[in-house]
């Protein structure tokens, strides 16, 4: 096969196959489900091309096993989906993150709960990817917002997994997965490609789960010659079942402090339009290129408005958005559900600053109108507040 170059003309979905290969992934296992199914389509047609594997399986419960398992044996892996697979996935998300196997979800949402409207956009899954495992667990989540992105951010997503020793989930929706537009296509040598750190030590007496000052074990794949035990319950530094209250401790706190400790290279926002602006608005995801539109509109009336755009969605921006709080005197936050990452915003509001919520959920975009409507709104109210103040 000769691998796309330069600029190209293609959708969301297929422009994350080709950034899942381009950052070295050979092995894809899933089942196919709208608006998803075009990733697994194009994969099981390259895969084999790049000495790859593609794996049908019998559900999404058997998918996200089969990338793990290929993970552990040292292959780049990574599957998708959308909302009711996903929550067919969560079990194994789990043992992945405990496990500290690194693998890309990618999830192109759709309108739910249920079956729902299967073919229309949605983010409804913002708190299911934070939280959807059970226990205290940390996570990453990107969340692309053109065909460029669903490029680059898959590369990213691979990079930070296998950096981080986590699952990585790449966070689209149905727009940003069947959307057509240009995007470039580096070559290969121009790309930063990351690589799961190996061990150094010797074997004898070796132990895959200790960690130096990063946090960040050094686990071999199955079939070297270290010997490697995974397992999804409690487990000390050998990797073998360990249940004192002290190591179960030490292991949750560890892998949340190889996250927390390392947000400054892993959280990723982008700005849009004047840094203090009275009127700021955070948004990710196909809603925020609504929220643009929003802002060029705004600045051509005079009026003072930004973007924050989220594109790591988890770990959260909280630094980014106490400033945004901190400098606007209004914030307005457009999602595609009824008030999932406005939850955080407000969690973050130390400042008393008002904080709007614009919610769609009936399957269609939130449209650049919409938010400026919004934004009028929350200005007219500004102006109020101000003026009954005085």
């Amino acid at each position: 096969m000769i691998r796309p170059l330069g600029v190209q003309f293609m959708q969301g979905n297929e422009a994350c196959v080709y950034g899942a290969l381009d950052a070295g992934a050979r092995f894809y296992g899933g089942y196919p489900i709208t608006p998803s199914s075009e990733i697994a389509e194009l994969s099981a047609e390259l895969l084999p091309q790049f000495d790859g594997v593609f794996l049908q399986m019998e559900d999404e419960i058997g998918s996200i096993a089969t990338i793990i398992g290929a993970s552990a044996a040292g292959k780049k892996s990574y599957t998708a989906t959308s909302g009711p697979g996903f929550s067919l996935m969560q079990e194994n998300l789990g043992m992945a993150i405990y496990a500290e196997v690194p693998i890309v979800l990618i999830n192109i949402q759709r309108n739910g709960p249920s079956t729902a409207l299967a073919t229309r956009p949605a983010q409804g899954d913002v708190m299911q990817a934070r939280w959807g495992t059970h226990g205290d667990h940390p996570i990453i989540v990107l969340c692309p917002d053109s065909v460029q992105e669903c490029y680059d951010l898959t590369i990213r997503a691979f990079n930070l997994a296998e950096k981080y020793r986590i699952p990585v989930i790449l966070l689209g929706d149905e727009v940003i997965g069947h959307m057509r537009e240009s995007l470039t296509i580096p070559e290969l040598d121009k790309l930063e490609i990351i690589n799961r750190k190996m061990p150094s030590e010797p074997v004898e007496g070796f132990k895959p789960y200790k960690t130096e000052q990063d946090d960040i074990p050094a686990i071999p794949p199955y079939g070297t010659e270290y010997i490697v035990h995974i397992s999804s319950s409690c487990h000390d530094e050998s990797g073998y079942s360990h249940n004192a209250p002290q190591t179960a401790d030490n292991l949750v706190r560890r892998l949340h402090r190889k996250i927390e400790n390392n947000k400054a290279d892993i959280v990723q926002v982008e700005w849009f339009g004047p840094i203090d602006a009275e009127v700021s608005i955070i948004a990710l995801g196909v809603v925020s290129r609504s929220a643009k539109q929003a802002v060029i509109d705004a600045q051509k009336k005079g009026l003072s408005v930004n973007l924050l755009r989220l594109i790591t969605q988890w770990p959260f921006a909280d630094d980014e958005v106490r400033e945004v709080l901190k400098k606007a005197k209004a914030v307005i936050v457009p999602e595609l559900n009824l008030g999932q990452a406005v939850q955080e915003v407000e969690r973050l509001n130390s400042f008393n600053t008002p904080v709007y919520s614009l919610s769609r959920i009936d399957g269609e975009i939130i449209t650049p109108t919409q938010i400026a409507e919004k934004i009028e709104e929350a200005l007219y109210k500004c102006q109020r507040d101000f003026t009954k103040s005085i």
